[in-house]
């Protein structure tokens, strides 16, 4: 049964998805909003109908002196193809044009909107048009009725129009707020997804540290930390990190394969330092552990061992490996134990006084021969069925477990004698060593992108089995 704090998942699951597509528009026009001065000329040319929407958001205006150029260059096209070159509006309209691009020049109003190479582009237009080093004398010359005469008025007209007039409709003034910075409107739209988010934040929190026990609600807070950016009203580029995770939580779009194929490459060369420095770190702390002596103070010391529940894992390891011994280590070696035996038997009997008087009487050579394997036969044989049988009843098995403590304790006394001791802490560190050295030359030998593929061929094994 569901309860308010417990949303039924197929809703929950939409409402993911919802705001994962939200969380996604909220980036998209922030990043708009962040681009847009600099892509302005972008859009005035291929969407003019976004700029005439968008500029009063940032402020923006079109700049006095260069629009009222325009409104002139407009009111003289009209002139004429009205009227002739010789009337005297054409005359005041070109008088006006040549004071106005002396102005131009002179105060440069690309300053405000930091357009330098723009008005750098129309000077080098202007001048490479009418062939003159100075643009001041360019434009000069190219507003009068002679040139305009000589040169087809409509050709020059049309230039202007086409390659003059468009870059002074990007040029632009642009308002300063009261703490001197540029104006920005944009926080009016981007108010509604802060409080939004901030609001979804609160409640999903809130419902996670009612759901789980021992979970404050400060603490689903941090763990949703990167929804904090949502709501944040700087550094909005951010936002992208959890608009990623929730597009990866609603199952939106696939995230994981993108990231994958993005972090391939550095990821095989960090997960290659990453495994060695485990390693190595591992290796450096057991060598420490030896040659400081902890290892033998707790081998020494069986009481200050740590046992994880009420099983002593070393005895019981140590109980596993006598019992193996017994019933299937030794039934498999008994061969070679016969003949160690009867060998033995052979050398003790060939060295005694008895056995070389008997093997004198012809009749009795070979019995020092067959008295030796049937000994060793026999001890062999005994020796296995009574430690089976011995481990096996429990009494025998008190009296193994009182052999292997007497065992133990012998060897700790033996043990504490600080020559012996050094040297097989000396001798274990130099192993260890060891393996530091080849384990290191064998990851250099190896290539690391072989570790991936096998990495990834497990993966493709579980999702074909999934």
């Amino acid at each position: 049964m569901n309860t308010p704090l417990l949303p039924d998942k197929r809703w929950m699951s939409i409402w993911i998805k919802s705001t994962a597509i939200l969380a996604l528009l909220n980036l998209v026009l922030a990043l708009f909003n962040a681009s847009y001065v600099p892509l302005r000329d972008i859009y005035l040319r291929y969407l003019p109908q976004v700029v005439q929407l968008y500029d009063p958001v940032k402020g923006i205006e079109p700049h006095p002196q260069t629009e009222q150029y325009r409104r002139n260059f407009d009111r003289l096209l009209n002139q004429v193809s009205q009227a002739e070159l010789d009337t005297p509006e054409v005359q005041v309209s070109l008088q006006r044009l040549r004071q106005q691009s002396e102005a131009l020049i002179d105060e440069n109003p690309f300053i405000a909107s930091g357009k330098f190479s723009t008005f750098a582009k129309l000077q080098r237009r202007i001048t490479d048009r009418l062939n003159q080093d100075s643009v001041t004398v360019a434009f000069r010359e190219f507003w009068t009725t002679d040139y305009l005469r000589s040169h087809d008025a409509t050709s020059e007209l049309n230039f202007f129009q086409t390659k003059i007039i468009p870059l002074l409709a990007t040029n632009y003034y642009r308002q300063i707020d009261d703490n001197g910075q540029p104006y920005d409107a944009y926080w009016r739209i981007d108010i509604w997804f802060i409080g939004f988010f901030a609001l979804e934040f609160l409640v999903l929190t809130f419902i996670a540290s009612r759901r789980r026990v021992g979970l404050t609600w400060f603490d689903a807070m941090l763990r949703r930390w990167y929804d904090w950016f949502l709501f944040i009203p700087v550094w909005r580029w951010l936002r992208i990190l959890p608009v990623t995770v929730r597009l990866h939580q609603g199952k939106v779009a696939n995230i994981e394969y993108v990231l994958s194929q993005m972090i391939h490459e550095p990821g095989i060369y960090l997960s290659d330092h990453i495994s060695e420095f485990v390693t190595i770190r591992t290796l450096n702390q057991f060598q420490e552990s030896i040659e400081n002596g902890d290892l033998a103070r707790g081998l020494l010391n069986p009481s200050d061992y740590v046992a994880v529940g009420d099983i002593n894992s070393l005895e019981r390891i140590s109980d596993r490996l006598l019992e193996l011994t017994i019933y299937k280590v030794l039934p498999q070696v008994q061969p070679e134990l016969k003949s160690l035996l009867n060998h033995s038997l052979s050398e003790a009997l060939a060295e005694s006084a008895f056995v070389e008087l008997v093997e004198r009487v012809p009749a009795l050579g070979h019995l020092p021969n067959d008295v030796s394997h049937q000994l060793a036969n026999y001890l062999a044989n005994a020796t296995c069925e009574t430690l089976a049988n011995a481990y096996a009843d429990e009494l025998g098995r008190e009296r193994f477990e009182d052999l292997s403590d007497r065992f133990q304790t012998a060897l700790r006394q033996e043990l504490q004698d600080q020559a012996t001791l050094d040297e097989l802490q000396n001798l274990i560190s130099n192993v260890v060593q060891e393996v530091k050295i080849n384990y290191v030359q064998r990851a250099a030998e190896q290539d690391p992108d072989e570790t991936i593929e096998k990495v990834e061929e497990v993966y493709d094994r579980v999702e074909r089995k999934s």
